[in-house]
């Protein structure tokens, strides 16, 4: 049976933050894959200001067993006081794929 596999996404200061970040997650078990994009100019509210910063984001591929354990850490990886990490269920897509995901995010312990 597959678990439900959700799409994170999370902004990161920089490319050289955002593969750190990536490559721990999927190191770990956390993620099965990340995408890094680059060249993102966010405009956000911040402490009263409205802010705008390059950023990359990160298309970060789990499960939802796996969800809460990814964003602990993720959390604890990432430079942002507050980082954006927010997840989408996927509705769909190849269920090879789908199972790959859940395989790869496996708890081994």
């Amino acid at each position: 049976m597959t678990d439900a596999v959700l799409l994170a996404l999370c902004t990161c200061p920089d490319d050289a933050s955002a593969e750190r970040i990536a490559t721990t997650l999927v190191e770990e078990r956390l993620a099965a894959c990340a995408n890094r994009v680059s060249g993102l100019l966010s405009i956000y509210r911040w402490q009263g200001q409205v802010e705008r910063a390059s950023e990359a984001l990160l298309l970060i591929k789990t499960t939802e067993d796996r969800f809460a354990a990814l964003a602990e850490r993720l959390r604890a990886l990432h430079p942002y006081e507050l980082p954006e990490i927010i997840a989408l269920p996927v509705a769909g897509g190849l269920p090879d794929y789908l199972h790959w995901v859940s395989t790869c995010t496996a708890d081994q312990a």
